[in-house]
């Protein structure tokens, strides 16, 4: 599965910014995605995941009710909302895709992923 992340940019604090994580030469709904980020310094961290059945979504603490993931199997795109920005938020974003297809469950470990797309650059200044 090669995945690419894309849609981020330069916010300033309380504004909003989508990331596509598309898939190609695979079918993208048979994956669960997990989207974590690294800013500079700091260790990778779990942001959101969805499962491959989009029944499943999680989000760390310091994103809920700012980040929505979502999926769209007809564009084989997994997207990530992300309102109310923060600086804190600023960081490579990168989506990733574990080995097991078809999953009910999604989690934030790293370790459960296989598959790690390019990262996209989320600068939230002012």
């Amino acid at each position: 599965v090669q995945l690419q992340a894309s849609g981020g940019g330069l916010v300033q604090p309380g504004g909003t910014l989508t990331l596509s994580c598309a898939a190609s030469a695979s079918t993208l709904a048979d994956y669960g995605i997990g989207w974590f980020r690294q800013a500079p310094g700091k260790e990778r961290e779990a942001v959101s995941c969805i499962s491959a059945t989009g029944g499943t979504t999680d989000y760390r603490d310091s994103v809920k009710g700012r980040f929505t993931i979502s999926r769209d199997n007809a564009k084989n795109t997994v997207y990530l909302q992300m309102s109310s920005l923060k600086p804190e938020d600023t960081g490579v974003y990168v989506c990733a895709a574990p080995l097991i297809r078809h999953t009910t469950l999604c989690g934030f470990s790293p370790y459960e992923y296989d598959y790690w797309g390019q990262g996209t650059q989320v600068t939230v200044s002012s």
